[in-house]
């Protein structure tokens, strides 16, 4: 079992303690730079009751997301998103009262290189990070220097994880563990796999670190259901879907509140 003691950030503490306080967690995500404005979305997700929000740096060459993040990304770009604009962005955002969490691949944060990009980060007022294409034994470089920043590296677990490298990723992860509850790319699904389950299940056994499920949240039930199982989730193509189809801040809070709700009416069902 994982010491909580030892090395809790800022967003492990934050999202502790609204777990301890009977609260599940919902971390929505936004490709930054995706539309004119998209700071207002950061501001809209807060307000339905966000517990941290992700925000993804666009990649041109993603190998972990699906069709609609895509698109997302590739809009991004093409209207001149870059890492050093939307982190300018957020510095410009204010206190949100809740953390960032910014995610991205690993050729980014080679690009200017490990220090340099978590130092960004942290001027940026970002709190954690996701890199879904780094491996657990590859990750101590960038943890260590992360940390140092004051930023917490949140590592991914999936379905096929062997139990052995899942407490070594429970161990490394810092904020929390994100847990892929599919083998696949994200999108939204009809329901919620059963290896989500499973996998939560098992992270569990290693640590009592926040599990938050992803991959293919987006409906009110599937929240309830995967609250059942972890400590929050990470809704991503459910919300950049309505982005792309035009939706605006209103839209995207009044949909967040139908999870934020889902999340909270599971936590009051009697046990």
């Amino acid at each position: 079992m994982t010491n909580p003691t030892l090395a809790a950030g800022a967003v492990e503490r934050h999202l502790r303690a609204r777990r301890d306080a009977g609260r599940g967690l919902l971390m929505p995500y936004v490709t930054g730079g995706v539309t004119p404005g998209w700071t207002d979305h950061l501001r809209a997700f807060a307000a339905a009751g966000a517990d941290a929000i992700e925000v993804g740096l666009p990649f041109s060459d993603p190998t972990l997301d699906g069709l609609t993040i895509q698109q997302a990304s590739q809009t991004a770009l093409a209207r001149g998103a870059s890492t050093r604009r939307i982190l300018a962005d957020l510095a410009g955002t204010g206190d949100l009262g809740v953390p960032l969490v910014v995610s991205t691949y690993y050729n980014l944060v080679l690009h200017d290189g490990p220090e340099a990009f978590c130092a960004a980060l942290s001027r940026a007022g970002v709190g954690g990070l996701i890199v879904p294409d780094l491996p657990v034994h590859e990750a101590g470089e960038l943890t260590d220097v992360a940390a140092a920043a004051g930023v917490e590296v949140a590592l991914l677990a999936s379905p096929s994880t062997p139990q052995a490298r899942l407490a070594r990723i429970a161990e490394r992860s810092r904020g929390f563990v994100y847990a892929v509850s599919v083998m696949g790319t994200t999108g939204e699904r009809a329901g919620l796999a059963a290896s989500a389950a499973e996998l939560a299940g098992r992270v569990r056994d290693v640590t009592d670190r926040p599990l938050l499920l992803g991959f293919g949240i987006s409906s009110p039930e599937q929240a309830r259901e995967a609250r059942r199982h972890a400590d929050g989730v990470v809704v991503g193509a459910a919300v950049m879907r309505r982005v792309l189809d035009g939706a605006g801040p209103d839209d995207l809070r009044a949909f967040l509140l139908t999870l934020r709700q889902a999340l909270d009416q599971e936590c009051d069902r009697p046990r």
